[in-house]
């Protein structure tokens, strides 16, 4: 894996960026603030900023500002449609990500879009990771989430400092796996 980023295991040198702060995101992101992670958001009502920034957490302006900003940008947000948009955009995430950086997808999508994903974040250098999340809201208070994770091993293996304050990371295979997982642990609960 070849990235210019320092190793997440040092808190105070890697930047994240996360977009989805309802319920399960601003728990997500508490948890990774508590950490010490460096820790940009973005929402489109910047009211729903106001709790994290007094956590520590700074705000951008647009996805790809946020991504301009961050190594590594997690989105969890309300469905694929929300996703393929915040992402794929020309305003998105992959637009402002510099080369060797991360996206992480925690929304319940499509195991296709997740490869499409996957495919545009490669083809400009980056990297991309599926890891939609079981535990409800309730899991992600507490830091006990199970997130299943699709991508290339070795970058679900870098993230695991930083995806270990949310929960268990198990690793699924390849790109869309963890979407085909998730989709199925939501379909049994």
């Amino acid at each position: 894996m070849e990235t210019p980023y320092p190793k997440l295991t040092d808190p105070s040198k890697t930047r994240i960026g996360w977009i989805g702060i309802g319920i399960m995101g601003s728990a997500m992101v508490s948890h990774i603030l508590a950490a010490g992670y460096s820790v940009t958001v973005y929402a489109r009502d910047l009211r729903k900023t106001k709790d994290l920034q007094t956590k520590g957490a700074r705000v951008a302006n647009s996805p790809k500002e946020l991504a301009e900003m961050s190594d590594v940008v997690f989105t969890i947000v309300g469905n694929s449609n929300d996703v393929g948009s915040l992402l794929l955009g020309d305003d998105g995430v992959l637009a402002g990500l510099k080369p060797g950086g991360v996206t992480v997808d925690m929304t319940s999508s499509k195991p296709g879009l997740a490869r499409e994903i996957h495919a545009e974040a490669r083809r400009r250098n980056c990297w991309a990771v599926d890891a939609p999340v079981s535990g409800g809201d309730a899991g992600a208070r507490e830091g006990k989430l199970t997130i299943f994770a699709g991508g290339e091993l070795e970058i679900v293996e870098w993230l695991s400092p930083v995806m270990k304050n949310m929960g268990i990371v198990r690793y699924m295979g390849e790109a869309g796996s963890g979407q085909s997982c998730g989709f199925r642990s939501g379909e049994m609960a």
